[in-house]
């Protein structure tokens, strides 16, 4: 008997860190508009007007997830199995890919490194399956995945991103190895990349 698909529910994480990232920026947001009503802002009315414009910005970044829920929150899921590789998006643009059009696997990540004051602080792995074909021909045969094709820096390849997602590293790992053990070429990083706090 043949192993069970691998699937992974990239809605289900989409959604948690909408909830989460809304909930938290409108709280900041709530907080500091409170505080400039209720007189508790030091420093004059600079000082409330800057207090006013976060508080209002971050306001709107907390209703960003109620305002863009349902493509947040579209069904979407990564699937391996024996036939292939599968992008389900029902309301996207779902592809499908079988083992036998790859020439290699890959798991890309880059580390995301904030500064804050003057030091470094690790704050996300960004991570993202990249799928190269078996021949010049896949690109005419595949033309909904176009919009993957050489993305974000992938050579001669397809690359889906997966977000800040460490956690689905070891799944992918253990589905190549399952699956398509020949194509898995391992885990890529690409360096850092640096944002700021």
């Amino acid at each position: 008997m043949g192993h069970p698909p691998v699937v992974i529910d990239v809605a289900a994480g989409a959604r948690r860190k909408a909830v989460i990232g809304g909930a938290v920026s409108g709280v900041v947001g709530l907080i500091a508009i409170v505080s400039v009503f209720t007189g508790q802002v030091l420093g004059g009315p600079g000082a409330y007007v800057t207090a006013f414009v976060i508080g209002l910005v971050f306001l709107l970044i907390g209703l960003l997830p109620v305002i863009a829920w349902r493509k947040l929150t579209r069904p979407r899921k990564l699937v391996f199995d024996a036939g292939g590789v599968r992008w389900d998006d029902p309301r996207g643009k779902p592809w499908a890919v079988p083992w036998h059009e790859l020439s290699a696997v890959v798991i890309s990540r880059t580390k995301q490194r904030r500064v804050q004051t003057s030091d470094y602080i690790m704050r996300k792995i960004m991570v993202r399956l990249d799928l190269h074909p078996a021949d010049p021909a896949f690109r005419g045969r595949h033309p909904e995945m176009e919009h993957l094709w050489e993305f974000h820096r992938v050579k001669n390849g397809y690359r889906l991103p997966l977000g800040s997602a460490p956690a689905y590293i070891p799944i992918i790992e253990g589905a190549m190895r399952t699956f398509a053990p020949g194509l898995y070429q391992g885990i890529r990083d690409e360096g850092f990349v640096i944002g700021f706090v």
